[in-house]
C-alpha cells in the first residue's frame, strides 16, 4: 500500500496532492473541485449542528415555536456564514444560496428534533 493512500492524500493527474475532504473543510478557503464533496460537508455540518442545538435546548429547557425557529435561525446563519465567509465558495456553481442552505436541512431538523426531545423527557420530565 502506498505511503499517501494510507495517509488519505491522493494524487491527482497534474502530480500534485489533493487533501482530504474534512482537512479542506477546517482550512478557509479551500479548493473544491468536486462539488459533491462540498455538499457532503455541508451535509454533515448540519448534523454536527442539529445534535449540539438539541442537547443545549434540551437542556435550557426550550420548548415550542421559540425553539424551532431558533434551530433554523442557527442552523441557516452558521453554514450561510461558512460556505460565503470561510470558504468564499461562488455559490452560483452550486445552484444559488437557497441550494446551500437548504442541503441537508430536513435531515438535520429530524435530527435535532430527536435530540431534543430525548434531552428534554430525560432531564425535565417528572
Amino acid at each position: 500500500m502506498n505511503g499517501s493512500k494510507r495517509k488519505g492524500v491522493q494524487h491527482v493527474a497534474n502530480g500534485g496532492a489533493k487533501q482530504p475532504v474534512w482537512s479542506r473543510a477546517f482550512r478557509a478557503q479551500a479548493t473544491w473541485d468536486d462539488k459533491e464533496e462540498f455538499l457532503d460537508v455541508i451535509y454533515w455540518f448540519r448534523q454536527i449542528i442539529a445534535v449540539i442545538l438539541g442537547v443545549i435546548l434540551g437542556i435550557v429547557p426550550l420548548t415550542g415555536f421559540l425553539g424551532i425557529s431558533t434551530f433554523c435561525a442557527v442552523n441557516a446563519v452558521v453554514l450561510y456564514l461558512y460556505f460565503n465567509n470561510f470558504q468564499q465558495i461562488d455559490e452560483e456553481e452550486y445552484g444559488g444560496t437557497w441550494e446551500l442552505t437548504k442541503e441537508g436541512f430536513m435531515t438535520s431538523f429530524a435530527l435535532f428534533l430527536v435530540t431534543w426531545i430525548i434531552f428534554y423527557t430525560a432531564i425535565h420530565h417528572n
